[in-house]
């Protein structure tokens, strides 16, 4: 498996695994769910922490689709090399720590993050179309 793909992988199970945090947000602040809370969707009150669960996972799904498009475009192509495994590995690490940052709620890191792993992208895309 190639550096890319391998990456890909990892991206993926990070970002399915982010759930896990507002999970355990909901259930250690409001217990288990009741069958009424299946039936009204009204938010349940949360810690910030908890809040903050919810967006990591959020904002990880959102910017993983891009990501994994382009290493696939880039595999299929033939244009996966040294360079889109360098920006396929920053991707996961970048991602990684942004998760941590975000559920800590560290403000201007995880912003710098957040436009790092958009730079990886790009740097991805730009080995594709060059």
């Amino acid at each position: 498996m190639s550096t890319d793909l391998r990456y890909l992988a990892l991206t993926a199970i990070l970002t399915a695994s982010l759930w896990i945090p507002y999970v355990v947000a909901q259930v250690s602040t409001n217990g288990p769910l009741k069958p009424e809370n299946y039936i009204d969707p009204t938010q349940r009150p949360l810690p910030d922490w908890g809040k903050r669960a919810d967006r990591t996972y959020i904002n990880a799904v959102e910017t993983f689709a891009p990501f994994a498009a382009l290493v696939i475009v880039a595999h299929l192509a033939g244009k996966a090399d040294a360079m889109t495994a360098f920006w396929a590995t920053c991707y996961f690490w970048i991602r990684l720590a942004h998760a941590v940052v975000y559920l800590l709620g560290i403000p201007l890191v995880r912003t710098v993050l957040f436009t790092l792993g958009y730079v990886a992208v790009a740097g991805i895309f730009w080995e594709i179309i060059k």
